[in-house]
């Protein structure tokens, strides 16, 4: 499998485990993450496009560079590749992007809602509401700009009629933030259905946000001394 086979390998079983838990169907979606900068070359495995995941091997995963030309594997990349370079090139934190086409975040893109801070969980993981983009035609450069917008220092944006991504120090943690984002979605669809979903009161959001802050210095600090 090349160079890259323990990666590609990791980013396998996270979009199995994506496919498993139903935030995906057929072969929608996709997911990445950040690889070793090799030559003065930074590079990202990425997951293949219009391949099924239930026949979706690891030798599948693609391994491209940051101008979307091939390094290894066979496969033609996402057609979200783009989006998944621009993010990459925005945000050095990350390390792992994972888009979904789940539901209930698919619900909120495409009638064009803002999710709100609803839970504490979410303010503390995600960073606060969970944006929309303005709309963009898939596959475009339009739409990753207009999807960093709504992402900014976050860690999961809503494409605006399309679904969600997510984004993490690695494509497991990418992954759970997708699930989180999910589950808020149903609960604010349901609240909303119910009457009226409240949000945290202001004094919680901010505290929470500060404590989402702390927690990327942190981590930034800890990437540091490796």
């Amino acid at each position: 499998m090349g160079d890259w086979e323990a990666k590609r390998q990791e980013l396998w079983q996270v979009v199995q485990e994506m496919w498993q838990r139903g935030l995906v169907s057929g072969a929608s979606g996709n997911a990445s993450m950040r690889l070793p900068t090799k030559e003065g070359r930074g590079l990202i495995a990425i997951t293949p496009t219009r391949l099924p995941y239930h026949r979706m091997k690891p030798q599948d995963i693609v391994v491209i560079d940051f101008e979307g030309e091939p390094v290894e594997g066979e496969s033609i990349p996402s057609s979200e590749t783009l989006m998944h370079i621009a993010i990459y090139r925005k945000r050095p934190d990350v390390n792992g992007v994972v888009h979904t086409h789940s539901i209930f975040a698919s619900v909120a893109a495409v009638a064009g809602l803002e999710i709100p801070p609803l839970i504490d969980e979410m303010v503390m993981v995600v960073g606060g509401a969970v944006r929309v983009s303005e709309y963009a035609f898939p596959g475009t450069e339009e739409l990753a700009e207009r999807t960093c917008a709504a992402l900014g220092e976050r860690q999961a944006a809503l494409i605006r009629n399309h679904g969600l991504v997510a984004v993490g120090r690695s494509p497991h943690e990418a992954l759970e933030v997708c699930q989180l984002v999910e589950r808020v979605a149903q609960i604010f669809t349901y609240a909303s259905l119910a009457g009226k979903a409240i949000p945290l009161p202001y004094e919680a959001v901010r505290a929470e946000e500060a404590i989402f802050r702390m927690q990327r210095e942190v981590h930034k600090s800890e990437e540091g001394e490796q």
